[in-house]
């Protein structure tokens, strides 16, 4: 598997993150031509080799309209086109999408046309594809439209891959229960309803392998309070009692951001909307190690960091990894 500098249109690092423990240090930037600092000790081919390399990209917004504001609509294509490249030359084995894959169109029709144009763009990752429902796929769609122009599968769903646990979560629902489609809902009122976090509880339990967890709207309950689910206490209590999650990864505020949050680490992944051209794209690669290491490694606007948990830490239900 080739490392992350191989990669086309790489943007080096403003600021490199080492999380270690519950202590987030910043060191310098790094120089031209060097990766984020290793999850373990020593440059990339030093170390270890990942387990598992994901491709991550987020809210891309794609649709046939003129700029607003900061957002470039059209651009997202060309975007999430050399995007793809790069995550097939790097080997990502599996990609994921954190949601808003589309922005509005004038009809129901307008959006369908969005919908497949940039999924034939995904589709030519060399991968198996996950999608994670945002608030602009179900504005002008329902869910199960969205799935029937996709390879999306279902709204919340988990999987292995190796030693790791996997499970998208789907907050596009009112808090009444109601799931968002066709704009009957308002994109600040975002929750995980009972049923679902109940699955999540039994499917947590079920599973004796570490787990990340990804999600569009933020569950760290640091900042951004409108875009964060309402009900986001409730689901870190669960992920928090499970004592088998690594990393909450999330999409939604279009900005870099992390936290760390009873010991599990919370990423919100900057938006390829954002900015036009090329050089404003945003998208990543997550490597995990066999010690449950993790590297996200950013690409032209997205931040990179470098997470790492003793082999020795004991989690809350006794499993040592």
């Amino acid at each position: 598997m080739r490392g992350g500098d191989s990669l086309p249109g790489k943007r080096y690092l403003n600021r490199r993150a080492f999380l270690h423990g519950s202590g987030l240090i910043l060191a310098g930037a790094s120089a031209p031509g060097v990766l984020a600092s290793m999850a373990m000790a020593g440059e990339e081919g030093d170390g270890p080799s990942p387990v598992l390399r994901l491709g991550l990209l987020t809210d891309v917004h794609h649709a046939d309209r003129d700029p607003a504001g900061t957002r470039h609509y059209r651009d997202s294509l060309l975007k999430v086109r050399e995007a793809v490249g790069a995550l097939n030359d790097a080997g990502a084995d599996r990609l994921i999408h954190l949601g808003d894959l589309i922005d509005a169109g004038n009809t129901r029709e307008d959006e369908i046309v969005h919908l497949k144009t940039i999924e034939a763009e995904l589709a030519q990752f060399q991968g198996e594809r996950h999608y994670v429902l945002g608030n602009h796929c179900v504005a002008g769609l329902t869910k199960e439209e969205f799935f029937e122009h996709t390879a999306a599968r279902s709204p919340h769903i988990s999987f292995d891959h190796g030693p790791f646990h996997f499970v998208t979560l789907d907050a596009c629902f009112r808090e009444d229960g109601v799931a968002y489609g066709r704009n009957n809902f308002d994109w600040t009122d975002a929750n995980i309803p009972p049923g679902q976090l109940d699955w999540l509880s039994d499917d947590l339990e079920r599973s004796d392998k570490p787990t990340l967890v990804f999600v569009h709207q933020r569950l760290d309950g640091e900042g951004q309070p409108q875009h964060t689910i309402r009900n986001a206490a409730d689901v870190r209590a669960v992920l928090g009692q499970s004592g088998k999650v690594l990393a909450v990864v999330a999409g939604h505020g279009h900005q870099n951001a992390y936290h760390l949050v009873d010991d599990i680490h919370y990423c919100v992944l900057r938006a390829v909307v954002e900015g036009p051209g090329a050089e404003n794209g945003a998208y990543a690669t997550m490597d995990l190690f066999a010690d449950t290491s993790i590297r996200l490694t950013g690409f032209r606007e997205q931040e990179s960091y470098a997470a790492w948990r003793p082999r020795t830490v004991q989690r809350a239900n006794g499993y040592a990894w």
